[in-house]
């Protein structure tokens, strides 16, 4: 009997989420998203049609999407004339350093401020948080005088030291996170005799890998698409990132723009990569990290 009742409701469920207006609402709705998608997309689709075409049909207007000519030396070219290899280096080198620091870092603060209690404690998140309203310009001058000071300009110095100091960003993220963690836990591994850096390592690291994640991506992709950083601290090619490679592609009167869109697709590829392996855990310690304190 009581079967008989669910299948008879489970039609009429079905025919009120497939009303008129809720379809024309689902129509509304997937519209939005696939023009917004398109339109998005639209300038990483020209610069894929341009880093293959021929120079004189990169700027013809109506713009040609699909190029008479074929021309994939653009992808190998630029390699014989710039180091790129040494650029790819030196981002890796710069990256991979700012990553480990960075998770490093900030998560020993953020676990602090979220599972410790001392007096102040409220007053320096405070403090920390709100250095986010300062503009980066209102520093760069008294940084870039300390490092000159240090002789640390033109080397990669500078793009790496600031990162083992945590940011205020990252930590505020990861002590929202770690606030939602039962604290029944840290008394648990206390009574255990764990020590406060044993909690943080064996305990608070593990389950706080989804927001460690979103910060490990947030800050690959800032450091590999930094353009300023290196611009302001490195003068010499052989201590250049890809972004500043990038540009020595244009000067002041030639542009390669075939080479140049070519070699930004090239780096585009492994920030792309990242994140299509690893949206599953960006989109949840992002939800989760939202919501939490």
């Amino acid at each position: 009997m009581a079967a008989s009742a669910l299948s008879a409701a489970a039609p009429r469920r079905r025919t009120r989420t497939l009303r008129p207006g809720f379809l024309i609402s689902r129509a509304i709705v997937y519209a939005v998203v696939i023009i917004g998608a398109i339109i998005f997309a639209f300038p990483f689709v020209w610069m894929l049609s341009a880093s293959v075409k021929p120079p004189g049909e990169v700027f013809i207007y109506p713009p040609k999407w699909i190029p008479s000519v074929w021309q994939f030396s653009h992808y190998t070219q630029p390699w014989t004339e710039v180091p790129f290899a040494t650029f790819y280096k030196n981002t890796a080198i710069v990256v991979c350093i700012d990553i480990v620091a960075t998770v490093f870092s900030s998560s020993i603060v953020a676990f602090a401020f979220a599972r410790m209690r001392f007096r102040g404690r409220g007053f320096l998140f405070l403090l920390i948080v709100s250095t986010l309203m300062l503009p980066s310009q209102v520093t760069l001058i008294p940084q870039y005088v300390l490092f000159a000071h240090l002789h640390w300009v033109n080397t990669l110095r500078p793009l790496i030291v600031p990162v083992f100091f945590g940011s205020a960003f990252n930590i505020f993220l990861l002590r929202q996170f770690m606030m939602g963690i039962p604290h029944e836990m840290d008394d648990a591994a206390r009574m255990d005799g764990a020590t406060w850096l044993g909690i943080y390592w064996r305990i608070m690291l593990p389950l706080a890998a989804p927001a460690l994640g979103v910060v490990a991506i947030f800050e690959f992709t800032f450091r590999w698409n930094d353009f300023f950083g290196p611009l302001i601290y490195l003068n010499t090619p052989d201590k250049f990132t890809i972004q500043l490679g990038l540009r020595m592609l244009t000067t002041q009167y030639t542009s390669d723009v075939p080479g140049t869109m070519a070699m930004t697709v090239v780096s585009l590829v492994p920030v792309l990569a990242i994140f299509f392996l690893a949206q599953r855990y960006f989109i949840q310690g992002i939800v989760i990290s939202g919501i939490k304190g």
